[in-house]
């Protein structure tokens, strides 16, 4: 009889397996030797069958490092469940949004190039992960009040072998080497590596020479393939932790090769450089490194070009980029507001879009520039007409902007307001935020009102 394999470790358990092996064996001995079964040896034999199953069965749910068997024994709280694995959680994480998520399965969610909660669409402003230290405890505090192990439910990170150290020195020596083929080779390797687990992610975050001998053939050649393979790579490198970030950006050489691959690359080349500006830009000490490098502007201009595969990572870069105060004006002065403008009016990425232009609306330039554009009609059209939440609420923050900066656009608003009801009916309806610009702008307009009388 083969080995099960649930026994292996503890000698009573071992004992037990071959006393109930051997009863077994017994039996059906006895049941070869009699001409009839009789009901005892019937009995015995369930018996034992039944005694060799429950043994097997706790030995899985003390050894099983997955939770799939005490998740069968016992339901769990709501709140302990990951919304993307539906399982308990085993490193429970706070995701941007406020969402907690299991580690590994947002991670993997980031990873696949999602720039959104899983849960509530909203777009990220940032991808780093905060330990949600409460929900762990509380999570840690259950298992033992049900009598589950806890041992194994957290993951730890995976060792790096001196296998991996041995193939990871390999391949740099191939991808910086003078042949362009084993410079092709090495790199699609080792993007499909830095992609499949985190052994060679933590590798090239061992030191900035890893980084350089990666991007060092792109110093030196233009190769469509090989190009995308290192931006590729960067990315991957970049999701691992904060860590990576700064020592990816900290390079000399990489800001300005994803410049030139954001100008000059393929579409793909050109997403997965955008991507990788998202990525790095999660660090604030990399947002103002970046910020003034001048890579804004190439990413205006592929935002501009709207090419599906491209615009929302060119969006979330750019988004990301802005959280510091003074890529705005950047921004601004890139021609931003014109493109967002421009896409929005038109219904394209108006979730992504809004968003971005929301954050800009705080500079006074980009008022201006909005109303040369003719911005509050369709962004009174969005208030009035759009089914989401999240698009009326920066429609309307945009709108109490320019309501409080620009004198000369109440007239329309206040058209707006007597034909349709509109901000009257956000300020009872809309989001919180909503609500409260949206009463920021009555109330701004019954004071310009009073005045024209008094006057």
């Amino acid at each position: 009889m083969a080995k099960t394999g649930f026994f292996d470790s503890d000698p009573t358990a071992i004992a037990k397996a071959k006393e109930l092996k051997l009863e077994m064996k017994k039996l059906l001995s006895n049941i070869e030797e009699e001409d009839g079964l009789s009901v005892q040896t019937i009995d015995q034999l369930q018996e034992a069958l039944s005694a060799f199953r429950q043994a097997t069965t706790m030995r899985k749910m003390e050894k099983s490092s997955s939770l799939e068997m005490l998740e069968t024994a016992v339901s769990f709280p709501d709140e302990f469940r990951c919304p993307l694995s539906n399982e308990l959680m085993r490193d429970p994480v706070v995701l941007a949004s406020g969402q907690t998520y299991d580690k590994l399965f947002i991670q993997r969610w980031l990873s696949s190039g999602n720039r959104t909660c899983p849960k509530t669409e909203q777009v990220l402003p940032h991808t780093a992960l905060t330990p949600n230290v409460l929900i762990r405890d509380m999570i840690s505090k259950w298992c033992k009040t049900v009598g589950l192990e806890t041992t194994n439910l957290y993951e730890s990170k995976k060792a790096v072998t001196r296998s991996d150290r041995e193939v990871f020195n390999s391949l740099l020596c191939k991808v910086s080497s003078s042949n362009i083929q084993d410079q092709r080779s090495a790199a699609k390797e080792l993007r499909l590596l830095t992609k499949k687990g985190t052994e060679f992610r933590a590798l090239f975050g061992e030191s900035s020479e890893g980084i350089t001998r990666l991007v060092s053939p792109l110093l030196l050649n233009r190769d469509e393939d090989l190009e995308e393979d290192v931006i590729t790579t960067l990315l991957n490198i970049s999701i691992h932790d904060d860590s990576n970030k700064k020592l990816v950006c900290e390079n000399p050489n990489v800001i300005p090769l994803l410049i030139d691959a954001l100008t000059r690359g393929t579409v793909a080349t050109r997403s997965n450089a955008a991507a990788a500006i998202f990525t790095l830009s999660a660090l604030d000490s990399n947002k103002a490194l970046i910020g003034k490098s001048g890579i804004l502007k190439p990413l205006i201009d592929l935002l501009e070009e709207g090419n599906p595969l491209a615009i929302k990572d060119a969006a979330a870069a750019i988004f990301t980029l802005c959280i510091a105060h003074e890529n705005r004006s950047r921004a601004v002065k890139d021609g931003a507001v014109r493109v967002l403008g421009k896409k929005i009016s038109e219904g394209l990425y108006v979730d992504e879009l809004l968003a971005l232009l929301a954050m800009l609306v705080t500079h006074w330039k980009a008022v201006e520039e909005l109303g040369e554009l003719g911005g509050v009609s369709w962004l009174l059209e969005i208030t009035r007409e759009s089914e989401c939440k999240r698009n009326k609420e920066n429609a309307i923050v945009i709108l109490h902007t320019i309501c409080f900066s620009d004198r000369t656009m109440w007239k329309e608003i206040r058209e707006e307001e007597s034909s349709h009801g509109t901000i009257t009916r956000l300020a009872r309806e809309g989001t919180s935020r909503a609500q409260r610009k949206a009463n920021g702008i009555l109330d701004r307009l019954r004071k310009a009102m009073n005045l024209t009388h008094t006057a």
